[in-house]
């Protein structure tokens, strides 16, 4: 995947995190370099694919 930013002016007043998951990237400013990468360390019969149960609100 080839990406090209151009960065103009920024200007932030105020950031509020309301929560930050186990994978999640912020960031705010300038970077030359970003690399991501992901481990999966589950044993693969662990893992449990389906069947879909679909969430409902609540009432």
């Amino acid at each position: 995947m080839n990406l090209q930013v151009i960065n103009r002016e920024l200007s932030v007043g105020k950031i509020d995190v309301g929560g930050v998951a186990s994978a999640s990237l912020m960031l705010v400013g300038d970077a030359d370099i970003i690399q991501l990468t992901s481990a999966f360390d589950t044993p693969p019969e662990s893992l449990i694919i389906g069947p879909f149960v679909p969430l409902t609100p609540k009432g």
